[in-house]
Parts: C-alpha cells; sequence; structure tokens
C-alpha cells in the first residue's frame, strides 16, 4: 500500500509541475501572468508533501493492512488526485470564486479521506489503546482544519483571496510537525 501511494503521488506532483507555463519573456513583470498558477502550485505540493509525509508516519505505525483500509487509502489517493486539476482551475481564472470555493471541497474532502484512513487503520490496530492512537491524540489539527476549509469555502463567494489565505494557514499548521507522531514512530520502530 505504502509503495503504490508513493507512486500515485509521484504522478500527482508530476501533473501539478507539468501544468506550470513559462513565461515569454526574461523581466519580472513576464512573470505577472502565471504568478497565480505558480502560487496555487507551491500550496498543492506543499498539501501533497504533508499528507505523504503524514501518511508515511501514520504507516510505520500499522503492522498489517486490511482490505478496508485499502479501500479508505484509495479514496484518500482519489481526492489528492483531483488536487491538480482544482490546483489549475484556481491559477488559470486569477483564483475566482467558484474555482477557489472548488479547491477548497476538494481539501476539505482529503481531510475527511485521512481522517476515515487513520480511523480503519487504529481500528484494526487495537483501538483507542494502540499505538497509532496515542501518536494520532485527540486529532485537534484535523478538526481545525475542516472547521477552516468550511470557513474558507464560504468566504471565496466573498473573498477569494481571504479564502486562499485560509488554505494557507492550515498548511502551516500541518507544516509544523507534531512532536508526539516523531517520538512515536521512533519508539514503536526500537
Amino acid at each position: 500500500m505504502e509503495a503504490f501511494s508513493d507512486g500515485v503521488i509521484a504522478i500527482i506532483i508530476t501533473i501539478m509541475v507539468l501544468e506550470l507555463k513559462v513565461p515569454h519573456g526574461n523581466s519580472m513583470d513576464d512573470l505577472l501572468p502565471v504568478l497565480p498558477v505558480l502560487l496555487g502550485y507551491v500550496l498543492s505540493f506543499a498539501y501533497v508533501g504533508i499528507y505523504w509525509n503524514n501518511h508515511h508516519h501514520m504507516l510505520y505505525l500499522v503492522d498489517t493492512i486490511t482490505g478496508s483500509a485499502l479501500w479508505a487509502n484509495l479514496n484518500l489517493l482519489f481526492w489528492l488526485s483531483l488536487v491538480p486539476f482544482v490546483t489549475e482551475w484556481m491559477g488559470e481564472t486569477h483564483f475566482s470564486n467558484i474555482p477557489v470555493a472548488a479547491y477548497g471541497f476538494v481539501l476539505i474532502m482529503n481531510a475527511f479521506a485521512y481522517s476515515l484512513l487513520s480511523q480503519v487503520l487504529i481500528r484494526h490496530s487495537g483501538g483507542k489503546s494502540s499505538t497509532l492512537a496515542q501518536a494520532v491524540g485527540r486529532g485537534w489539527k484535523g478538526k481545525v482544519s475542516i472547521a477552516i476549509y468550511a470557513t474558507a469555502i464560504a468566504l471565496s463567494f466573498v473573498n477569494s483571496y481571504i479564502a486562499f489565505g485560509l488554505y494557507i494557514v492550515v498548511a502551516i499548521i500541518w507544516f509544523i510537525p507534531d512532536p508526539r507522531i516523531e517520538r512515536t514512530v521512533v519508539s514503536h520502530k526500537e
């Protein structure tokens, strides 16, 4: 499951980078028309990287995989595979309302899918007393993220740039690693 997921995530990142268009010129002014696509790419690359990193940590703490875990993982990969599409749409329309809302919808569905995969793996690994459950803890980041995504989706119809800014806030929250998970992974492997 880990190798398959790594391959899909690598393809997702490759698709995103191939959508970047080189500016036609050599001045900073020539960069302005492609700047929204570039900003969307940077944020989406960070999101995909965050999911990849957390996915690896989660899998370090499980010994076996069930069929339901495979399906939950495919669900996550499906939503991750939509990130290049909404990233490109959002960038090409210079952060128009509907594409920014669609981007948020895909982000919130990724969060739900990751949470589902986490719960399936925890249930299979021994429930609330499992090493994975202890590492994940209460999952405050996930709950806060979903609330911010929902707020950003609603705000995208008022001011899409504020909504995009909220998506950046969530990425920052997740970009800072949780030391509990790192400690649990290290102690589990010893």
